[in-house]
């Protein structure tokens, strides 16, 4: 009798570079032999994976907390089952390395940003050895493009064009969690998306800590425009994305890719993160309010239905009413689609966190509460603005929660607006990955409602290969698109050393 394989369980904290990540772990466990506990029938499935991997975050408020208390909770499975086994990886684990072994001697495996394409052997060596294996390296072991992948999405995916990040920012552990910047070749992130489409891709969104300073390792500096124009000639690609970047290098030759290349969406995340030129000072955010609103307006002017987005930090250290008095003047002149706003919390390690002037809790929590209220009301009144309008929706799964008792599917538009639309009684229903045209009828704060057809307006279904494979990756485990290999190096090979002479020669 052949036994059951061993399952695993991959948990997701932060932002969208874990998340990518995630899906090279979970590639790298299913071609270790490892299965997604999530494709084992509900009958079938323990309670816990024989491998649980927490993919970390330092910082998000209170990560070492919730780190811990998962894996408090998975002590007693532990003690149950002695083989389970526990890794711990991502920003958390390179930050705090020996200390997670030392707060959680349960957990088998703690690995770094730099090297997920060790944790097979690590699993393997910890469950020889019997003891915890604790492996962090300072730089980059292997770029994660080049290692097996479990996409998450089979019409929609990332595609890694750089990694660490050359700021300084006061607030930010990154750069010292990931490391200095490091850029892959156009000719390599072309080659997976190209792969990614092939495959039934509609959607790639391009990830980097900063992804307009790429193409600062190989001295040039209008690289990521180039790039995006590069991305419009891939058959087959409708909409390409990316985040972040930062409003400092930003530069109008990117304005003009972005208008000028059809598939690049008419989206922005551009992080504001403080509307006072003392605070960005402070942050050492290497731009001022007018730059940034110079950004926006001429974003605007090329671009007009541009949906922008930011990040917005209430109560950095030294904020006077006054500096967020002009936060509140930048958001009001921006006008965000929406905005990610964050209560400052000193993250241990940052310059920040040692600063004068912490602010008092009860103070950053009125300010917050007043941006939230000011945002809210500007993209209401800018959803509000779409009603009437036609547009198209990529559908997609875990967008719309009450879509089942409204009888709507939801996705995004092209500007990456939520958009939930109704499906008329007896029309074709679409397929996660299909595309879907419909009457905006209702702009929400936080959505858009389209149900125009339900009053005879637009409703149509266009069939894509994105829908195929998401029904091909149906008869799959877990509903997810099978294991892709990584991308093999491209270009010119590496010189090749001579060998020592064989003896005799």
């Amino acid at each position: 009798m052949t036994a059951a394989p061993k399952t695993y369980d991959v948990r997701t904290h932060g932002c969208q570079m874990n998340v990518h990540d995630s899906e090279r772990l979970a590639g790298l466990l299913e071609t270790a032999g490892y299965v997604d506990l999530a494709s084992v029938p509900e009958g079938e499935r323990g309670d816990t994976a024989d491998v649980v991997v927490f993919n970390t975050c330092a910082v998000r408020e209170n990560a070492d907390n919730k780190l811990y208390g998962n894996l408090g909770q998975l002590r007693p499975h532990k003690q149950r089952n002695p083989d389970l086994q526990i890794a711990v990886g991502g920003c958390m684990a390179q930050k705090d390395r020996d200390t997670i072994v030392q707060r959680a001697p349960w957990v088998d495996v703690v690995f770094g940003t730099h090297n997920i394409g060790s944790l097979p052997a690590l699993l393997d060596r910890a469950r020889h050895n019997r003891e915890a294996q604790v492996e962090i390296l300072e730089s980059l072991e292997t770029f994660p493009s080049t290692l097996p992948t479990r996409r998450d999405s089979a019409y929609s995916g990332w595609t890694s064009i750089s990694v660490g990040c050359n700021n300084t920012c006061t607030f930010c552990i990154v750069p010292a969690l990931r490391g200095k910047e490091k850029d892959r070749r156009p000719g390599e992130i072309l080659a997976e998306v190209e792969a990614l489409v092939a495959q039934g891709v509609l959607e790639v969104t391009l990830l980097g800590q900063n992804v307009n300073s790429y193409g600062v390792e190989f001295g040039d500096r209008l690289a990521f425009g180039k790039l995006l124009r590069a991305c419009g000639d891939v058959e087959g690609l409708e909409r390409v994305r990316f985040t972040s970047p930062h409003p400092a290098a930003f530069t109008d030759d990117v304005i003009e890719a972005m208008a000028q290349t059809p598939n690049v969406m008419p989206s922005l995340h551009m992080p504001l993160q403080s509307g006072s030129d003392r605070v960005l000072k402070d942050m050492r955010r290497s731009y001022r309010s007018t730059r940034f609103l110079g950004i926006i307006e001429r974003v605007r002017d090329r671009i007009p239905d541009a949906a922008i987005t930011t990040d917005i930090i209430v109560g950095f250290p030294g904020e006077t009413e006054a500096d967020f008095e002009e936060t509140l003047r930048v958001v009001r002149e921006s006008r965000f689609s929406s905005a990610f706003t964050f209560q400052y919390s000193i993250r241990p390690g940052t310059p920040a966190a040692t600063m004068a002037d912490q602010i008092p809790k009860a103070v950053v929590q009125e300010r917050f509460e007043r941006l939230v209220a000011l945002q809210d009301e500007i993209s209401w009144q800018e959803n509000r603005t779409q009603e009437g309008r036609t547009v198209e929706v990529l559908v997609a799964t875990g967008e719309g929660r009450k879509d089942g008792a409204t009888d709507r599917i939801s996705g995004r538009a092209r500007d990456n607006r939520l958009v939930h639309v109704a499906v008329p009684e007896g029309a074709q229903r679409p397929r996660p990955g299909d595309m879907v045209s419909a009457d905006v009828t209702y702009g929400a704060p936080h959505h858009l409602l389209a149900d125009g057809a339900l009053s005879g307006g637009t409703y149509s279904v266009r069939r894509t290969a994105g829908g195929d494979a998401w029904e091909r990756a149906q008869a799959q485990p877990a509903g997810k698109p099978s294991v892709s290999l990584g991308m093999p190096r491209i270009g010119a090979p590496d010189p090749v050393t001579p060998a020592a002479p064989v003896c005799g020669a």
